[in-house]
């Protein structure tokens, strides 16, 4: 056979993943995967953001994941544990802005749109201006976390402040964030880091109330939690992307995350065409 180093294999992987994002931004649909889903699919929609080594001054850079798939896919596997079985992903290394224009080309054919992320602005200002009719949940275990942090400020008993923390979390499932709110609000801090704390969560809790109505949204037979998409960030990105001593140059970098989301998602013969069309 051919002898071919790994860093030909690099340059040509490059190459070729590099020619991706200019064809999406042109909606040629050649290389824009669809879930072939009805109307009334409920399309889950989640992204997130995880960090990559980069070469210049900006060494570490923030590579953006969107994550799309069916609800028929979300399959169980095990009593309180899920799996997806087919998603699309999209990514990039940049701003939200760029993000937004090159991952909305992937919504497009999905009417019943629901948007699963953490408590990041960018994710819901994007949502409110492009998807307002989108059912908008907040990740529920990032609601909970913010939670745990505040109680440890609270209670210097542990036994009291797992009560505590245990109470809240069954009011968050029984669609009772505002009594939650209520309960926060009621506590007088005693310390600067205290007051700090306090405010900090009820602004987190007020801004998003209307996306934790967990009971509700888990009634409906919805998701209520983002981790197939930081799951995705390990088994798309960070597997290939994220080893001992590499460092990405950015171009190179964008390039190996476009072929790590058609091959993860099983569209490979996209890329095929994508070579054969450059042959």
């Amino acid at each position: 056979g051919l002898d071919v180093s790994a860093k030909q294999i690099q340059r040509v992987s490059e190459h070729y993943g590099g020619k991706f994002d200019d064809l999406i931004r042109s909606n040629c649909e050649a290389v824009i995967p669809n879930l072939n889903a009805k109307d009334n699919d409920p399309i889950y929609v989640m992204v997130d953001g995880s960090m990559l080594c980069t070469r210049g001054e900006q060494r570490w850079r923030e590579m953006k994941l969107g994550r799309i798939f069916n609800g028929s896919q979300v399959v169980d596997i095990q009593e309180n544990r899920r799996e997806v079985i087919q998603s699309i992903y999209a990514s990039h290394l940049g701003s939200a802005d760029e993000f937004s224009i090159k991952f909305e080309r992937y919504l497009v054919p999905y009417k019943k749109r629901i948007i699963i992320g953490d408590g990041a602005g960018w994710i819901w200002k994007w949502a409110e201006d492009n998807y307002p009719g989108a059912i908008q949940i907040l990740d529920y275990y990032h609601a909970k976390e913010k939670l745990v942090i505040f109680s440890r400020i609270l209670f210097t008993d542990e036994e009291k402040r797992k009560n505590w923390l245990d109470d809240q979390c069954k009011k968050l499932l029984d669609d009772k964030v505002d009594e939650v709110i209520s309960q926060i609000e009621a506590f007088r801090p005693t310390t600067e880091e205290a007051k700090q704390a306090k405010l900090k969560i009820l602004s987190y809790y007020i801004e998003h109330e209307d996306r934790m109505s967990y009971k509700t949204f888990k009634d409906q037979g919805l998701l209520i939690g983002s981790g197939p998409v930081e799951a995705a960030h390990r088994s798309v990105l960070q597997q290939r992307m994220k080893l001992s001593g590499q460092r990405w140059s950015i171009y190179g970098c964008q390039a190996i995350a476009n072929l790590r989301c058609y091959q993860k998602a099983n569209e490979w013969n996209m890329v095929k065409k994508v070579i054969a069309a450059a042959a």
